[in-house]
């Protein structure tokens, strides 16, 4: 075995992306990543290499200008980009995630306008459910849209946009009572509304605007934003799927796919951990001979591999079922659970056996410590998973009695 985390029964097309993706990770990103990510920049020359190899278009079907691959090879790419920084494999989520919906939920006219500029990544997408004043109670969303003519009206503020400000289209979640009687399950008043706008802060149309970026601990460099509607007009033509009531089970295929690619991102951020780990095992020296050659440290690299490799296998595990057209919320729900859980305790392991040097911002492991905590609580906390795997977990082992 050459490295962890291989993945057996890949194509040839498969092997060769990521092959590709892989050797734009050594040599581009992670020779840069920690110098960007200390000055909250945004990798601007990174995302226009992504571009030119294709990775904004990887699941969007030939037909529209993507390279149609299946949601295991995207994650593939995904963990090896999240090895090189975490904040870039972030830009490319969102951005997937409302491709997904558009090609899952969108009408005809909605998939010929966004999904061939997408692909491009000429437009690059975000989407938003989150408001302040909520977390993962999606059914408490105030945010509205209101119909007016061939318009609807939107008001409200949204939390937690990444890509906020450098997207050009924004999925958004608000409620839309238009045709929904009063007493309707919250859920099924929902509306998700395809929001075009320029990139940038500010007021980036009339009615938008977007503030400055939210200052985080990690998971720097990406944009982070609220997204403030006031007025917003949007044509009723950019509802998505064109019919209102559809927005929570909409963004909730979106979010499934989404836990996958945290998962995948947790495989990767824990597999760099672990290289950084046992490379500076076996420079370091201590009592006249490497720490790697310290039982103590052995035991510590092997539970770290161990958990590299379990986690790998289950988000295949999880991709693969969603590509074979199956039901996989209870695999994504583990998957996403498992390996961020596993990567916070990797990293803390590569921490620990970096010793002082780890605290140094020198040193790559220090920014990976700050970044892990971020994947304990994307697209659904540890809570939330456990809650979605025990009843599913429920529903296939019902007591007969």
């Amino acid at each position: 075995m050459t490295r962890l985390a291989q993945t057996a029964g890949l194509t040839e097309v498969q092997q060769e992306i990521l092959s590709t993706v892989r050797d734009f990770v050594d040599k581009e990103i992670i020779p840069v990543a920690t110098q960007l990510e200390h000055r909250d920049e945004y990798p601007t020359e990174i995302v226009e290499g992504l571009k030119e190899l294709g990775v904004f278009g990887l699941m969007i079907p030939e037909e529209y200008g993507g390279l149609g691959e299946s949601l295991l090879t995207y994650a593939l790419c995904v963990e090896e980009i999240a090895r090189g920084w975490m904040s870039v494999s972030g830009i490319i989520n969102t951005h997937f995630i409302v491709a997904y919906m558009l090609k899952q939920h969108g009408t005809q006219e909605q998939k010929d306008t966004f999904l061939p500029r997408m692909a491009l990544g000429e437009v690059r997408g975000a989407f938003s459910m989150s408001e302040p004043a909520l977390g993962s109670d999606v059914s408490a969303i105030s945010s509205k849209g209101v119909r007016d003519g061939d318009e609807y009206v939107l008001n409200g503020q949204k939390m937690w946009l990444t890509n906020g400000g450098t997207s050009s289209l924004v999925a958004v979640l608000c409620r839309s009572d238009e045709g929904h009687p009063e007493g309707t399950a919250p859920h099924k008043s929902m509306t998700t509304f395809l929001v075009e706008k320029e990139p940038g802060f500010g007021e980036v149309r009339p009615g938008l605007t977007i503030p400055g970026k939210i200052d985080k601990m990690g998971y720097k460099g990406v944009d982070t934003t609220e997204l403030i509607m006031d007025g917003l007009r949007v044509p009723a033509n950019r509802v998505l799927g064109g019919v209102t009531g559809r927005g929570f089970y909409q963004m909730m295929d979106g979010v499934e796919v989404g836990r996958v690619n945290v998962a995948a991102r947790g495989c990767g951020v824990a597999q760099r951990a672990f290289e950084l780990g046992v490379s500076y095992a076996q420079q370091r020296q201590t009592f006249g001979k490497p720490i790697a050659q310290h039982q103590a440290i052995q035991f510590k690299l092997a539970e770290m591999a161990t958990k590299v490799e379990a986690a790998h296998a289950m988000m295949v595990n999880a991709a693969r079922k969603k590509d074979s057209g199956e039901r996989n919320d209870l695999e994504a729900g583990m998957a996403k659970y498992l390996a961020s859980e596993y990567c916070k305790e990797v990293v803390e392991d590569a921490f620990r056996i970096h010793g002082g040097y780890g605290f140094s911002k020198e040193y790559e492991i220090e920014r990976l410590y700050r970044e892990a905590p971020m994947l304990l609580i994307g697209e659904g906390t540890a809570e939330i998973q456990k809650m979605i795997i025990g009843r599913r977990l429920l529903e296939e082992y019902r007591f007969q009695g």
